[in-house]
């Protein structure tokens, strides 16, 4: 076929006038029935390489995929280009007889270019046998990764293709192709297809316009993501969390503080699920906070930043997923928050899994490790993942990371890269880099100690450093080429021919300091608005001053009104307005309205006359980690239930749910407990606790509990406080 009879059809078909990148040649490949292997990233036009050749030939092309999303979006878009409706059809367990009669007659009538099925369908005698007597055109398999298990979508349906292409016909040339693949995987899927022969084509993972970036994951990673979403006002976003609860909730924070987001996980049912993804798409709403069943087959092209508010479990994940941001070549931030307690958590996911698969997850989260907390070109880190060479000065998007705009300082580390490559090769390169790096520090475990390699002289050669030295020289040393690790075996580490040279020859070697996330698995971290810490002591004592003034005007303790954390919190922020104010930690709108004006006017004037520059990081409103909870409480105290069905309901002991309703009262909202308090203390009693408080300097319950000297228990103290708050208060 002629250069002009392809362009002709691109146009006819497509209406585009040139090819993108490798297409050219992937389609001339299939139109000369040759079995081709394509390897190319998302947004690369995949899916044009067979969709063209199977329009301009004669018979059917069987596309099979694992996303019902993604075929559905390309039938549409099919049936779009053609006035015949049958040109493109799915095959899978959600037709009906009458419809899947309907395909089989437009195949048989030479009507279908693109038939899309599922792995699974394909095993259908049914269908297998229909097939056989058709014309096929060839067999494109998508999402090829899914064949190997080293792949990280693994599918073990898709391992039985090769023998159902067989049945089918037995010189019907077949097409892979996949967006993410290590060499390994690409090993793996021609040998699984038998088709050690076909043409390859590897377009390059590199994505010059993304711009990496990863921030340790601290108690404040609300207000973080929050800060970051406001920075792209009314641009397109997608952020991934791990559980559908932390969607749930991060998808709310964003409501609350003003941004257009929507949920997306697999427990919201379809119609939500549909609803959601086109407001998504149709820009009704500018963020998407999802599971990582979101985005499959979606082709947006404008997305302008990709958050992942949880590691993920392998490069090829995170790949994937960040490569949903500036498809059509703009801006696209991708931002991970990193935690070593993540990869804990990823690992005991892991536990019931057979041993060969644990292994492989492990491998993978160990890159993942590395790219997190590695300290050089985060790009150069990804493309070597995938077996592709970058080079920074020379690359297109080479300074696009964090790294390589902040640097950390670099040292010369020629001696210890000599001493951590020897230890490899004396121990007859057996170890996997946690054990290298044992054997370099001198900690003898059970392996080592069962290869006598703790006698050896070179054991504990690199004392004098810790752990995470080696480990990061380690990494380093795997990227530059000397070393590499061995995927059969699951990661063991080997000297490559450059290393072995290196030994006999070392020459410098400039090693990058790594990151460090020890502050960021802290659990003493402090929230800022947990109090604590007072930003501005002389506006502090200001607001205190009228604070007591005010609380003395209305003859009441000044704990009712705002409590000392909430003092501490606007000395913190600067809050000028009523909404500022309402966001101030243990505030709340009704607070805010209520007592705030004398107290922004403060504030407004003290940052005039000491010329004070306000964070402009706007205070992140908090919906609290379980808003739905509140609402609940709110809505059955207003129908007086009692107390305690309440928190059967929730399954919350008494004193947690006397702690949420505590939230809520000293944030400002009413709660109308004495239905309650009434059954529990007579009204001598609750006179007497109520002098208490109208005259007490604090609202301890400690210091009511002395007074009283065990005439009350915590419990009657609490509530009957919730009760005296929120009527004098609120």
């Amino acid at each position: 076929m002629s250069d002009t009879e392809l362009y002709a059809a691109l146009k006819h078909f497509f209406g585009f006038s040139k090819f993108k990148g490798l297409q050219e040649q992937v389609i001339k490949s299939i139109l000369a029935k040759e079995n081709t292997f394509v390897i190319m990233p998302t947004g690369g036009g995949k899916s044009l390489c067979y969709q063209l050749p199977a329009l301009m030939q004669e018979g059917t092309a069987i596309v099979v995929s694992p996303l019902i999303a993604l075929m559905k979006n390309q039938v549409d878009a099919l049936r779009a280009l053609s006035s015949e409706t049958g040109i493109a059809h799915v095959l899978n367990s959600s037709l009906n007889k009458t419809e899947v009669k309907q395909v089989k007659e437009d195949i048989s009538n030479g009507v279908t270019k693109l038939l899309y099925v599922a792995p699974e369908s394909l095993t259908k005698e049914e269908y297998v046998d229909f097939l056989q007597s058709e014309t096929i055109s060839f067999v494109a398999i998508d999402e090829a990764h899914c064949i190997s298990e080293w792949g990280h979508d693994f599918r073990p349906e898709y391992r039985n293709l090769r023998a159902i292409i067989k049945r089918i016909g037995d010189n019907i040339p077949v097409i892979g192709l996949t967006a993410t693949a290590t060499p390994k995987v690409q090993e793996d899927i021609l040998k699984n297809l038998g088709m050690n022969d076909a043409n390859t084509f590897k377009a390059s993972f590199n994505r010059p316009n993304l711009y990496y970036e990863i921030r340790p994951k601290t108690k404040n990673v609300d207000s973080d993501i929050t800060r970051f979403v406001k920075e792209f006002e009314g641009k397109s976003g997608i952020i991934y969390c791990l559980s559908r609860k932390r969607v749930e909730e991060l998808a709310q924070i964003l409501q609350v503080n003003g941004i257009n987001a929507v949920p997306y996980h697999a427990g919201l049912d379809a119609k939500t699920r549909v609803k959601h993804q086109d407001m998504f798409l149709m820009e009704d709403a500018d963020v998407v906070v999802a599971t990582i069943a979101f985005g499959m087959g979606i082709d947006k092209p404008d997305v302008r930043f990709v958050v992942h508010n949880d590691i993920p479990k392998s490069i090829e994940s995170y790949y994937q997923e960040t490569g949903r941001a500036g498809r059509d070549g703009g801006e696209g931030h991708c931002l991970a928050y990193y935690s070593y307690k993540d990869i804990e958590k990823l690992e005991k996911f892991m536990g019931g899994k057979p041993v060969a698969e644990q292994e492989i997850g492990h491998a993978l989260l160990q890159d993942v490790v590395a790219f997190a907390e590695t300290s050089m070109s985060r790009r150069k880190y990804i493309l070597h993942y995938f077996g592709e060479e970058f080079d920074n000065k020379t690359g297109e998007g080479g300074d696009m990371d964090d790294n390589m705009r902040y640097p950390k300082k670099q040292e010369e580390a020629q001696t210890q890269a000599e001493k951590l490559l020897k230890v490899v090769n004396e121990t007859n390169e057996q170890y996997k880099s946690k054990e290298v790096v044992n054997v370099v520090v001198g900690k003898a475990n059970a392996m080592i100690k069962s290869h006598r390699t703790d006698q050896q002289p070179f054991f504990g050669i690199g004392a004098n450093h810790e752990d995470n030295y080696w480990m990061a020289l380690l990494r380093q040393l795997l990227v530059a080429g000397f070393l590499k690790k061995d995927i059969e075996t699951y990661g063991v580490i080997k000297l490559t021919k450059r290393g072995r040279e290196y030994l006999k020859n070392p020459t410098s070697f400039m090693m990058t300091e790594d990151h460090s996330y020890k502050a960021a698995n802290d659990d003493n971290i402090i929230a800022p608005q947990k109090g604590g810490v007072v930003a501005d002591e002389k506006l502090f004592k200001l607001l205190k001053a009228e604070l007591k003034k005010t609380a003395d005007k209305l003859n009441l303790p000044p704990y009712v009104i705002f409590q000392e954390p909430s003092i501490e919190d606007m000395a913190l922020k600067y809050p000028i307005t009523i909404e500022e104010l309402s966001n101030v930690h243990g505030v709340g709108e009704g607070k805010a309205k209520k007592y705030g004006k004398t107290f922004i006017a403060l504030i407004q004037r003290y940052v005039d006359e000491n010329d004070i520059e306000r964070p402009d990081d706007f205070v992140v409103k908090s919906t609290g980690s379980n808003s739905a909870n509140k609402l609940y409480i709110i809505q059955n105290i207003d129908r007086k239930l009692p107390l305690t069905d309440i928190a059967d309901s929730k399954n919350l002991e008494m004193k947690d749910l006397i702690k949420e309703m505590e939230a809520i009262v000293y944030s400002g909202t009413k709660l109308n407990i004495s239905y309650w308090v009434d059954e529990m203390l007579d009204e001598d009693q609750q006179e007497e606790i109520h002098e208490y408080f109208l005259e007490a300097e604090s609202d301890g319950i400690d210091e009511a509990m002395e007074e009283f000297d065990g005439d009350y228990d915590t419990e009657e103290l609490r509530l009957y406080r919730l009760k005296f708050i929120s009527e004098l208060g609120n």
